[in-house]
């Protein structure tokens, strides 16, 4: 299992190792110190011994190239400000696989709604629930109802003073 961390640190590790070898601990030893195997550590001297300290550099993993360019993810996130109904959708609602539509019409780039969520998540991003709200909802009307008719109907009127309990 490769072991996670800027390559720097791992390189520190690296080096760290080797001087305690070379000071004379047993690879097992600095094997246990250091949380790893003892193959590693073999591996590490041996590397250090064939190229010195260049055989135990970082090697930093840049991994798959971006989909999008910082200025095509910064438009993307931006359209998130946006309605939907700005880009043909009926609703005002994003969701994952709305915004991944728009970014295959627009870039012609293929994202999975499923990665798009966690994409978006490490920008900042959560999910949301829209509040819905009738059309026909009248708040005056209700505010009103409330203080002059519920007063009315409720079975016991309320009390003002101290109660038994």
């Amino acid at each position: 299992m490769k072991t996670i961390g800027p390559a720097s640190e791992l390189e520190a590790r690296r080096r760290l190792a080797v001087a305690r070898v070379n000071e004379g601990w047993k690879q097992k030893d600095v094997a246990a110190f250091l949380g790893v195997s003892t193959r590693a550590v073999a591996q590490w001297v041996a590397a250090y011994r064939a190229a010195g300290n260049d055989g135990l550099r970082g090697k930093p993993r840049t991994g798959a190239k971006p989909k999008l360019s910082q200025r095509r993810e910064q438009a993307v996130l931006s359209w998130l400000a946006r309605s939907p109904k700005a880009f043909g959708y009926t609703t005002d609602w994003w969701t994952t696989r709305r915004l991944a539509e728009v970014i295959e019409k627009r870039y012609r780039v293929r994202f999975n709604s499923n990665y798009l969520a966690a994409w978006l998540s490490r920008r900042g991003y959560s999910p949301q629930e829209p509040q819905v709200k009738a059309v026909e909802r009248d708040d005056p009307a209700i505010a009103r109802w409330l203080a002059e008719d519920w007063p009315r109907i409720k079975k016991r009127p309320e009390t003002s003073g101290r109660t038994s309990s």
